[in-house]
């Protein structure tokens, strides 16, 4: 069965795959009702508080506050691909898996990315998420395509042994609701 985001449609699709439930949706990770998020985020090799984090790292900052960020640091320099768990700041969510998904060149590749999606399924299994959503890692500041993107994480997702929900999240802004008078 294709899956609806390899397909490129709007609307979230439903893939079945034993007890793993794999959606894609367009929207914001930061409203999606899962237990866990996944922050697409570099190697940790320059201090956070110089950092002016961008894309989802930056919404992340806004509203969960730079606690963990400073969580983050405590987990030292990331290889690429590499995963660290941290508190979710002031987010609804219990944590917040933060995948080095980008190089110290700022750019990602299909092997970080491929990296970046196990190492976060990995830590979901052994912490025992249920739930969990994940941005297009690589896809903005990574500079990668986010269609093959997708392609890469939708691979990567239907070969892991993990049996919580998944979400893929291609983010898309809300547009403003008209002002009615």
């Amino acid at each position: 069965m294709a899956s609806a985001c390899a397909l490129g449609g709007r609307i979230g699709y439903d893939v079945l795959m034993s007890e793993q439930k794999l959606r894609c949706v367009d929207g914001d990770l930061l409203d999606q009702p899962v237990e866990v998020i996944v922050n697409a985020w570099n190697r940790n090799l320059i201090p956070w508080w110089l950092l002016l984090p961008q894309g989802i790292s930056g919404a992340i900052k806004r509203r969960a506050g730079t606690k963990p960020f400073r969580e983050l640091r405590s987990a030292g320099v990331l290889p690429l691909g590499a995963a660290a768990l941290t508190g979710a700041g002031r987010l609804p969510f219990k944590a917040i898996i933060h995948v080095a998904g980008i190089s110290h060149l700022w750019v990602s590749s299909e092997a970080s990315i491929r990296t970046s999606v196990r190492s976060a399924l990995d830590l979901a299994k052994k912490e025992q998420f249920r739930s969990l959503a994940f941005p297009l890692i690589g896809a903005g500041t990574g500079g990668c395509d986010a269609g093959k993107v997708e392609e890469i994480m939708l691979e990567e997702m239907k070969a892991s042994d993990y049996e919580g929900e998944l979400l893929l999240v291609r983010y898309r802004p809300q547009a403003p609701t008209p002002a009615r008078g």
